[in-house]
């Protein structure tokens, strides 16, 4: 015997085991997204699950991912594995190999995941070929968040293209008397930062050198023209400010007019928007600087993966999360609220959603087209997590020790890479 469970809203329905009782969803998600925009765009997947009849309760982790992975290991040492975390990249191939992943690949077919989902994202959704996680959008990290009215006062008629054009504008707006770059220094900010420079320099050495952890490639000379290029914005167009702001204050430099530039990626768009800074007037949005004048985007995309579980409530409650999460209707509002755009390429993007995202959509497809879509390093989507750390943790000491030259930050990074190897 089979018994059918339908939540109200009709989002899902899915059979029992002939033995058991009738489910009732439920959920507990482990994420980082403690504030800002973040929290507002995970407030509507609860809002969501719970208008589907699911009983939401979530585990907010602040700072770092380091700190929500260390949470994650303790909960599976306890034997308390959590039903829902928000995890992504290597870190979804590596908790899937240890076999306590759930397998959401009836659900999946029924739904026609393969059909919809941006094809870069299916492979880490099925690190071995079965579904155990669910995409919740797709971010840009390469772009370039510029302020026209600092850019109109110092003289700069376009937004830069190449690095050589973004250190001019820079020199016109520091003679002028404001901040070029609004920045906030953090392993991950300046990251971010550092990762930027090197895809628009020289995308084969991002490959290399962040994508495959090649240490011959982080001690180059490429890299050290890149962190060339990174000392010059950090001794002379970021302000002393830096050290001990708030990250999410960065982009109301911008909107106020404090800054002509910021390098960040799309959550930003949350951050303006409730600032209520309007696109165009307060702020513009183009691709970062690139040296090889073609379509480009770093890719970055939250996720949420699956643990089995032994509650029926919960394994309910993992069917009718991972299907909220790819519905139509959950990518659109949560979007709409982080400034990503949806993992699912058949949404709309013509209404409701910022210029900076339909502009992320076209670009995303153009990189494609272009052959120069790659993932961040910076924010958890190539390389393992220890030697994205080494990597990031020695970023951040260039970043804050003047005295250290290009040369010795490429050598230190390959280094601490070499070093947990």
């Amino acid at each position: 015997m089979t018994f059918t469970w339908k939540v109200s809203a009709g989002l899902l329905s899915f059979a029992l085991l002939s033995g058991t009782a009738l489910a009732e969803p439920k959920t507990n998600l482990l994420h980082q997204w403690a504030t800002g925009s973040d929290a507002a765009a995970v407030a509507k997947l609860g809002e969501m699950f719970t208008a589907a009849g699911g009983k939401w309760e979530q585990t907010s982790i602040a700072g770092h991912t380091a700190n929500t992975l260390a949470k994650l290991r303790a909960d599976v040492i306890a034997g308390n594995a959590p039903p829902a975390v928000q995890l992504k990249g290597p870190e979804i191939a590596e908790w899937n190999a240890t076999g306590m992943t759930a397998n959401l690949d009836e659900l999946a077919a029924a739904e026609g995941w393969e059909k919809v989902v941006a094809p870069e994202l299916i492979s880490v959704m099925k690190p071995t070929g079965n579904w155990v996680a669910a995409p919740m959008n797709i971010h840009r990290i390469n772009w370039l968040w510029s302020s026209p009215k600092v850019l109109k006062e110092a003289g700069v008629e376009a937004v830069p293209k190449t690095w050589a054009e973004f250190n001019a504008a820079c020199e016109k707006v520091v003679a002028a008397g404001k901040i070029c770059i609004a920045h906030s220094t953090a392993d991950w900010t300046d990251s971010t930062v550092f990762e930027v420079v090197v895809y628009g320099q020289d995308i084969d050495l991002f490959r290399k050198a962040l994508v495959e952890g090649d240490v011959d490639a982080l001690r180059s000379e490429g890299m050290v023209k890149a962190l060339t290029q990174l000392r010059l914005m950090t001794s002379k167009y970021m302000d002393p400010g830096m050290v001990g702001r708030d990250w999410d204050t960065m982009s109301a430099m911008v909107g106020r007019g404090d800054a002509a530039f910021h390098i960040m990626g799309d959550w930003t768009v949350g951050l303006l928007t409730a600032a209520g800074f309007k696109e165009g007037t307060d702020y513009t949005c183009s691709q970062a600087p690139t040296d090889w004048g073609k379509p480009g985007f770093i890719l970055n995309a939250d996720s949420v993966v699956f643990f089995k579980q032994k509650d029926p409530d919960y394994i309910a409650g993992q069917q009718l999360l991972a299907k909220t999460i790819l519905s139509p209707e959950f990518q659109t509002a949560f979007n709409q609220a982080k400034g990503s755009i949806p993992a699912r390429m058949d949404v709309d993007l013509s209404t409701g959603f910022n210029p900076c995202q339909q502009l992320s959509q076209k670009d995303l497809q153009a990189s494609i087209e272009a052959g120069t879509l790659v993932r961040s390093m910076a924010h958890n989507m190539t390389i393992p997590q220890k030697y994205r750390g080494a990597i990031m943790d020695t970023v951040t000491e260039f970043v804050n020790t003047p005295a250290m030259t290009s040369e010795q930050a490429a050598t230190a990074i390959a280094d601490a890479v070499e070093a947990q190897m």
